[in-house]
């Protein structure tokens, strides 16, 4: 099949229009842009919005069914937002009496994690399990391979750091990480991911999306220390099972990753989607047209600037020029408040200028 420029970008093989990689959570502007109401009618709408911006590539709802408004959700913030830091933390404590259950917590013991609240949730028992949860969602007639050229993928948010954190909550992670007893729960969480490489690299598919939240806006959470223990020897092990099954990776992490962007190239990634304060030039020109997204800034859009917007456009197309690999994104989100007219004004520009 002829390349997508969402795979050459993936590749590093630097299409001439820059695709988007956006993080879209803004309902009230789509309602606005388009003139269609999300939530009476989101397929519709998000359709439209992909009719007016066709460069950027919108998710696309499955049917018009109508949505509840924000208004009518629970559990979210008033930006429409899961609460989940909070929220993980009192699951924890229902679900460990103490200290001590947490560092006496077997992962494999546990195995299906249905209902856990770990955002993948789901039973992982064995490969097979996992393989066939996933097949189900991937075209019957490719087999066990994507076609040359195809963007398909697989994203997967616990690639390591994420099990612990969620599992037990954010600060009751940093509570025992340091424990003797934590090795051992880390080797569990480790088999576990085994299982799920190994069937992701079974998959119809040509990239696997890893996510893992190892720093925050302000840089690392765990020591680098800690860091090449735990965290890194796991990324090599299971990206060089994606890697054999001819399957590349691509890095998804918030925050600013300038400390643990060589650690992350060096397991094998093909590159590393982030926000805007990761430095996105020194990454285009250390390594050889990486796949990286995640430079736009939202907080430029809330301030909808004319100026302020079109230097940031033309300050991402620059990057691009550095590496084969760039895609334009707002990497701190588009959230619901977000000025619809920044964001028509962002997309417009990037149609205008985002050309290599």
């Amino acid at each position: 099949m002829t390349p997508t420029d969402r795979y050459l970008s993936y590749m590093g093989r630097g299409p001439k229009r820059i695709p988007h990689w956006e993080h879209w959570s803004n309902p009230d502007a789509a309602t606005s842009l388009t003139g269609i109401d999300f939530y009476a009618q989101p397929r519709s709408c998000m359709l439209r919005l992909n009719e007016l911006y066709p460069h950027v590539g919108f998710p696309v709802p499955a049917s018009d069914d109508p949505l509840k408004r924000i208004e009518e959700q629970t559990g979210r913030d008033r930006w429409g937002e899961v609460r989940r830091d909070s929220w993980q933390q009192d699951r924890a404590r229902v679900r460990f009496g103490s200290r001590q259950e947490m560092l006496e917590f077997s992962p494999l013991a546990q195995g299906d994690f249905t209902g856990w609240g770990v955002v993948v949730d789901g039973d992982y028992s064995s490969e097979e399990i996992i393989y066939q949860r996933h097949r189900a969602g991937y075209r019957q007639e490719w087999g066990d391979c994507a076609p040359e050229g195809s963007d398909a993928s697989v994203g997967f948010y616990n690639t390591m750091f994420m099990w612990p954190l969620l599992v037990f909550g954010y600060e009751n992670f940093l509570g025992i990480c340091l424990e003797p007893e934590f090795e051992r729960i880390m080797e569990e969480f480790g088999e576990i991911n085994r299982r799920a490489f190994r069937a992701f690299a079974r998959l119809p598919i040509n990239f696997v999306i890893c996510h893992d939240d190892i720093v925050t806006s302000q840089g690392p959470i765990c020591s680098p220390q800690w860091m090449r223990k735990f965290i890194f020897p796991r990324y090599e092990e299971f990206w060089a099972i994606l890697k054999a099954a001819g399957k590349a990776v691509l890095f998804m992490v918030d925050g600013s990753v300038d400390a643990f962007a060589d650690d992350v190239m060096a397991c094998g990634a093909r590159g590393i989607i982030s926000e805007p304060t990761t430095n996105y030039k020194a990454l285009a020109e250390r390594y050889d047209n990486p796949f990286l997204a995640g430079e736009g800034d939202c907080r430029i859009l809330m301030r909808n600037d004319p100026d302020e917007i079109r230097r940031m456009v033309l300050s991402m197309v620059e990057t691009a020029k550095r590496s084969g690999g760039y895609m334009m994104c707002i990497g701190n989100h588009i959230p619901f408040n977000v000025p619809s007219e920044a964001l028509k004004r962002y997309f417009e520009l990037s149609a205008e200028l985002g050309y290599r």
